[in-house]
């Protein structure tokens, strides 16, 4: 018996001496808070699956301003956390000023991949494959033929989303209308649930039967909106169907709490450089759950996922945004 403490003993101070040797992740939050029921919240799901799992536990923040990014990034970094997981494009900048003072530590960052940081990994995903595919959705749902899409911040990424958007509803109706609209050109645009229901109603009043919100925090507002005024709305990052079941026609699913659960996982060994996610690697994609089972028939599913296995094969080619800075299929 004495032996066998000895041994656990030993076993016990060795795991201890480990774990201690073990950095804390950190993960900063986009303006508009861990709970916008999108974007952050994905990120907050992602690590807490992590802390479940392995009961590691993580440091955390959410931006009230931008003077904050650099702030925070140079706090965790100083105190030794590692890997640093960052949410947003607007951490580029803060990352491009922090991240070669610290070297040794790692940083990931989520919606970027154009930084030339060795020690930074850099996830960004394939939008306008999964929003080709909710906009496939949208147009056959419509009855009046006019579909919406609400914004957040006028940024080359949103108008990814909507570039996307708008093919996938052109190639079920060559004829569809598309109405689209940003909510504004700040930061701010994440978080105003009211304009997004001020936007919807406005989409509502020009015959839009189906809005599409890729707005953070706002899209609660446009969601909620079109569900009191009697229309569908689609939700964007996190699966949004249960918000309100029965009028929301699907959620164009952006797998952020993967690469935050991923990246958590690997902890300091996680691998730098730039990675895309997208249908092939089942980075984007729809929602399906008991919440709007009834929306989506049989035919409208199986439409879509012909599209799906067509844009994963290459046989289908969804034009990106970035590629000209324009889109055809939609004007903004």
């Amino acid at each position: 018996m004495t032996m066998m403490k000895t041994l656990l003993g030993a076993a016990a101070g060795l795991a201890l001496a480990a774990g201690a040797a073990m950095a804390e992740p950190a993960l900063i939050f986009d303006l508009g808070g861990k709970f916008d029921k999108s974007f952050n919240e994905a990120a907050f799901n992602g690590a807490e699956k992590w802390a479940k799992e392995t009961g590691g536990t993580y440091r955390e923040i959410e931006m009230q301003s931008e003077a904050q990014r650099e702030q925070a990034l140079r706090r965790f970094a100083e105190s030794g956390a590692n890997p640093i997981v960052t949410m947003g494009f607007a951490m580029a900048d803060p990352l491009s000023a922090v991240a070669p003072d610290y070297p040794d530590t790692k940083f990931v960052v989520i919606d970027v991949n154009w930084l030339d940081l060795p020690n930074v990994r850099q996830v960004s995903f394939a939008e306008h494959e999964g929003s080709y595919l909710v906009g496939m959705l949208a147009a056959m749902a419509s009855k009046t033929g006019t579909v919406g899409f609400i914004g957040g911040m006028d940024v080359p990424l949103i108008r990814h989303f909507g570039c996307g958007y708008a093919q996938g509803a052109k190639a079920v109706n060559p004829d569809v209308k598309i109405v689209a609209n940003m909510t504004g050109t700040t930061p701010a645009a994440w978080n105003d649930p009211v304009k997004g229901s001020e936007l919807t109603k406005a989409q509502i009043s020009q015959g839009a039967d189906v809005i599409y919100a890729a707005a953070g925090g706002t899209g609660v507002g446009v969601l909620q909106t079109a569900a009191d005024e009697g229309i569908l709305s689609i939700g964007v990052d996190s699966n949004q169907n249960h918000l309100h079941p029965g009028k929301v026609l699907t959620s164009m699913l952006k797998r952020v709490d993967v690469a935050v659960y991923e990246a958590m996982t690997a902890g300091e060994n996680v691998e730098t450089g730039v990675f895309t996610m997208g249908l092939k690697e089942d980075g984007v994609g729809y929602a399906m759950d008991e919440n709007n089972a009834a929306l989506v028939t049989d035919e409208m599913k199986t439409k879509v996922e012909e599209a799906k296995a067509k844009i994963i094969d290459g046989s289908l080619k969804v034009e990106s945004y970035y590629t000209n800075d324009s889109c055809p299929a939609l004007s903004f």
